[in-house]
């Protein structure tokens, strides 16, 4: 990884994908930020028919087909979520898991995101709930904890946790649970039990966009855009599932080119 990229996309879907491409061939720095392929909603379609100059072929072939594509080309490719954006001036730093890189002009394309919150989850975030255990988990070293989570990650982190000595109580990410405590989370409430735990991991595949990027305008659960796929934020930009429906693999990738012409226009203009 380079320290300072023209472009970082969050998101490897069609959108992603699509953005990547436009601009590497304007001549920009890219890296695209992404779970794997099969976290996505197009891969679980049975059959997609619709889209031009391919024959039809199931979510998971064309998937695979896209992340070839963008694993051939010039974009380097980040495994993992991006836990936050943090505007700094003229660039961005974006947190990867427990890494860092910058760019100068941000595109979300991160599809759609669980917008429903655990109860307690928004409260106790930074003070005993966390999406990252290996950025948290020293923190935590030896003392008991709570996983939450189904994914690979999750199954990593766990494994990470224990190394260090925690006792982790595991939970799939699909029930319902209340976070509560004092000054700090402290219990995990599920079915009617309560789990004294000094922390809560919640490990899911994408971080809601309504978290991701302080001040970005969000309406009922999708990030506000303009024609030019411009956010309410300078140099921030948004395509795809993300910006609301109609979720469609055309309007995705159409999206995703706009934002990357959009983009690369914004930095052309800041020189």
């Amino acid at each position: 990884m380079q320290e300072l990229y023209d472009i970082i996309i969050v998101g490897g879907g069609p959108a992603g994908v699509s953005a990547a491409l436009t601009g590497l061939n304007r001549g920009k720095t890219v890296a695209v930020i992404a779970n794997g392929v099969e976290t996505g909603s197009l891969y679980k379609a049975e059959l997609v028919t619709n889209y031009p100059g391919l024959a039809p072929m199931s979510g998971e072939e064309m998937c695979n087909l896209f992340h070839r594509q963008l694993k051939d080309s010039a974009a380097d490719l980040i495994s993992g979520r991006a836990l936050n954006v943090m505007p700094m001036g003229d660039i961005f730093g974006v947190a990867v898991g427990n890494d860092f890189t910058q760019c100068r002009a941000l595109i979300i394309a991160a599809g759609i995101t669980r917008e429903n919150l655990y109860p307690g989850e928004a409260e106790y975030l930074g003070r005993g709930v966390s999406y990252c255990a290996t950025c948290d988990g020293m923190l935590y070293r030896g003392k008991t904890v709570a996983l939450v989570g189904n994914n690979k990650e999750a199954e990593e982190d766990a494994r990470f946790l224990e190394d260090i000595g925690c006792k982790v109580l595991r939970f799939a990410e699909n029930g319902r649970y209340e976070i509560s405590g004092g000054m700090k989370a402290d219990t995990l409430k599920f079915r009617g039990q309560e789990y004294k735990v000094d922390c809560v991991f919640i490990i899911k595949d994408t971080v809601s966009v309504t978290r991701l990027v302080p001040g970005l305008e969000v309406e009922k659960g999708a990030i506000v855009t303009d024609r030019r796929m411009a956010t309410n934020l300078p140099g921030v930009f948004a395509a795809g599932d993300c910006t609301g429906k109609p979720y469609q693999l055309g309007k995705a990738v159409g999206e995703g080119n706009i934002a990357a012409l959009s983009a690369c226009e914004y930095l052309d203009s800041s020189k």
